[in-house]
């Protein structure tokens, strides 16, 4: 496999897709395979039947490999599903010396101690997002590096799973004869995928309605502000339609595609779909106008839920306003008349996300439907972690070539050898859950 390509693994409730792209020379990003399969053995975003799985993801990197014409060997992976939970928390360090200036170390410190949160069983935690931070009770500061300061604290964004989800999801690439580069979560990876730079300053507020699940992500200020995950999403709306037209799932799935609005009242009383009757019996006649109320009564129940967990962000509040309002992205945005019930509903500006934002110009329609958001999201994903990799290699030689450079000089003029950065928790998280798969066999 080339170095600078990226897979990006969806594994989702619906579907799973594999995506393989690099970087072109305008750094946007390009597509170059895509292998999408149907997602047998998951359950409103969890992994609950490894077999299944295991078949689903190689359908699809066998698929996408042969479009690319590529070898797939690592993917980058993404959690959702109903066992994600965020809250908010704060944390803070005295420093031992308030003369030297506040470094990486003392972040560090800090972020190591809100890992230590005690949390329900089996659930650990996924993300540590630094919201702001306090220096000596001086508030709003946005970032600490460099400063003076006695006492460091911050607001954290902490977001919880199941170990086991995360462990399972691990195991099923494995086994599919992959290595697992990374893991991200996927309202973020969707977030990175359809939202501009702007949107995130405004504030805006990132609705993924998947098949089994439906993700929220809150930005302000550029940083992260809220996740959720609401465990409905479209499957939901075709089992109400299949129970309330009594008709088999595959039609049901049809009719939503095809027909299905969540505005009841554009569809007039006289327009009708036949539906083939099973196995000789008499097709079945169905009103839009009841297949439209179906659809409307359960995206209601959705938006609503969505709405609440804005609320709970603080939306109402003037500083914490989402001036860039909505953006709809996912499968489940391109139900007809959505963007109008979802305004109506929050009364706040909405727009469908296409996953075009950092992708080259060129690219194909398919690839910018909403249905590929997240696995837009996780091929960027990986390519930034390439790129900070490479820019590790970088440091590491840089400081053993100034220890050979220190030996060689005298004691007086050592020079400081740079720093090296310091790893997101997502990527100890993969290691972990490595080493876990490793030792487990």
């Amino acid at each position: 496999m080339e170095q600078n390509i990226a897979v990006g693994l969806d594994i989702g409730t619906t579907k799973i897709v594999a995506m393989i792209g690099r970087k072109n020379e305008y750094g946007k990003v390009e597509i170059l395979g895509i292998g999408k399969s149907k997602s047998l053995g998951v359950h409103r975003g969890v992994v609950n039947n490894i077999t299944q799985t295991i078949q689903s993801i190689q359908l699809a990197i066998n698929e996408a490999e042969a479009a690319a014409a590529t070898k797939i060997e690592g993917v980058t992976v993404g959690i959702a599903g109903q066992h994600i939970r965020s809250l908010q928390h704060s944390d803070y360090i005295t420093r031992p010396n308030s003369e030297t200036v506040i470094d990486e170390e003392d972040i560090e410190r800090l972020i190591n101690q809100v890992h230590k949160l005690v949390m329900l069983p089996g659930e650990e935690i996924i993300h540590v997002l630094p919201q702001e931070y306090k220096i000596d009770g001086q508030a709003e500061i946005k970032e600490p590096i460099g400063m003076y300061g006695g006492r460091l604290e911050a607001n954290f964004h902490v977001v919880v799973g199941q170990v086991s989800s995360i462990r399972n999801i691990g195991r099923c690439v494995q086994s599919a004869g992959l290595a697992l580069e990374g893991i991200t979560l996927e309202p973020l990876a969707s977030a990175n995928a359809v939202l501009s730079q702007e949107e995130k300053e405004a504030g805006v507020a990132l609705i993924d309605i998947g098949g089994g699940t439906t993700d929220l992500a809150i930005f302000r200020d550029g940083i992260i502000r809220h996740t959720a995950v609401i465990p409905f999403g479209g499957n939901v709306i075709t089992e109400d339609i299949k129970e309330g037209c009594s008709i088999i799932e595959k039609q049901a799935e049809l009719l939503k595609i095809k027909f299905g609005s969540t505005w009841p009242g554009e569809n007039k009383d006289n327009e009708i779909v036949s539906i083939p009757g099973l196995r000789g019996r008499d097709p079945k006649e169905i009103t839009l106008k009841n297949l439209s109320k179906i659809i409307h009564a359960r995206v209601v129940e959705i938006i609503e839920q969505v709405y609440v967990e804005i609320k709970n962000y603080g939306h109402e509040e003037q500083k914490k306003k989402l001036i860039a309002g909505i953006v709809l992205t996912g499968g489940g945005s391109q139900l007809k008349h959505l963007k109008q019930l979802v305004e109506y509903i929050t009364g706040m500006d909405t727009r469908i996300g296409y996953p075009n934002e950092h992708l080259a110009g060129d690219s194909d329609d398919a690839i910018t439907s909403p249905l590929f958001a997240t696995a837009v999201g996780l091929v960027m994903d990986g390519l930034k972690r390439q790129d900070r990799k490479k820019a590790e290699a970088v440091i590491e030689e840089e400081i053993q070539a100034q220890e050979i450079a220190n030996e060689e000089v005298s004691e007086v003029e050592k020079i400081e050898p740079p720093k090296k950065q310091r790893k997101s928790f997502l990527d100890t998280l993969t290691e972990r859950v490595k080493d876990f798969l490793d030792n487990a066999e």
